[in-house]
């Protein structure tokens, strides 16, 4: 499965979220709401996620391989890192 299109809609404001963005797959399948949260280690990404019944959040989509996870993390942040700080910007990666 490759990224064939990156989105990313910067957030505005002094909080941890710093990004949602939306991510293509064979240019076929769409997840967004991915989110772009800096955290004490660093900047990283947390997929959608949905509130159960306990209170507890769950992933909606996420990545089954570490291989595939660290991929995505890459092609997001690398995307959110070039992306202009007012407007969405889309970011088409470079397959390898």
């Amino acid at each position: 499965m490759q990224i064939s299109d990156v989105r990313v809609r910067k957030v505005q404001g002094e909080g941890k979220l710093k990004a949602y963005v939306t991510v293509t797959f064979d240019d076929c399948f769409v997840v967004h709401n991915i989110k772009v949260i800096e955290g004490r280690n660093g900047t990283f990404i947390a997929m959608p996620s949905r509130r159960t019944k306990s209170g507890e959040y769950k992933d909606v989509a996420h990545p089954i391989t570490s291989t595939f996870r660290t991929d995505l993390q890459r092609a997001v942040l690398d995307a959110y890192t070039t992306a202009p700080e007012h407007e969405e910007a889309s970011v088409t990666p470079i397959e390898e």
